[in-house]
């Protein structure tokens, strides 16, 4: 356990192999290496952070595994394409097929409990691959909501979901601290009967205001719910990070 924990935090290089384009606002890059033959299989829904560079200095930014095909040794990244101009945006811009680039991982996952009664979804694009993965592993028999903020109409994507889970798209192309859609969406959805397990992400904002709703009003158990934030609007990763460090019900 020790020696693979120790693997997880040294550098990985990998080398740009594919890059698809899943929706106007979301790109996959899919990343191969020799580095990846001990990458541990079932990680999907962690992360994996990419050194970067911005300013001369190195930066290291999280990302969710979408998918690792362990058999081909290649880790699939979903990327929202910002126009915010930070490095890990400006590098999947501009990413080329051949261009190399070093990652460390993978870190813990952030799954529901599947054997709850029933559950609910939410988050915006940024969140995708990990809503993704959560939806791809619901059972059969689920029930509960989904609701996914994103860009345009066009950055809708195709999720085959149990009967019982109803899914919500909600448009919005520009972020705001106070208009707050994809909470509006979620106070819609009727509470089902039974123990819930829910999982929130997204910009600082909405995530927060889902969390206190669900907590605070709705009563939702701290062990019944996953809420954290991927970006805050205006500010940078660093400052993001001091944000939550200090956000707390």
């Amino acid at each position: 356990m020790a020696e693979n924990s120790t693997r997880n935090k040294e550098p990985r290089l990998l080398t740009v192999i594919g890059i698809r384009e899943l929706t106007p606002n979301m790109r996959r890059i899919s990343l191969s290496g020799a580095d990846l033959d001990d990458f541990p299989e079932g990680q999907e829904s962690g992360y994996v952070k990419l050194l970067l560079e911005e300013n001369g200095e190195e930066v290291r930014r999280s990302y969710t595994i979408r998918e690792f095909d362990a058999l081909t040794k290649t880790l699939h990244l979903d990327f929202m394409l910002h126009t915010d101009g930070g490095p890990a945006s400006a590098w999947a811009e501009t990413a080329k097929v051949g261009q190399e680039i070093s990652v460390v991982g993978p870190g813990a996952r952030k799954l529901l409990d599947f054997s709850a009664d029933w559950f609910l979804i939410a988050g915006d694009m940024t969140a995708l691959p990990a809503m993704s993965v959560n939806i791809e592993r619901l059972p059969a028999d689920a029930k509960g909501y989904v609701a996914i903020e994103v860009l345009s109409d066009a950055d809708k994507q195709n999720f085959d979901l149990p009967s019982g889970v109803e899914i919500h798209w909600v448009i919005n192309a520009n972020a705001d601290r106070e208009v707050l859609p994809l909470l509006d969406k979620v106070k819609e959805f009727e509470f089902l009967t039974g123990r819930p397990s829910m999982w929130i992400a997204g910009e600082f904002h909405t995530s927060r205001a889902l969390r206190r709703y669900l907590k605070l009003e709705k009563l939702v158990q701290r062990d019944e719910i996953y809420a954290s934030s991927y970006w805050h609007l205006g500010l940078s990763d660093d400052q993001h990070k001091v944000a939550k460090q200090t956000d707390k019900d």
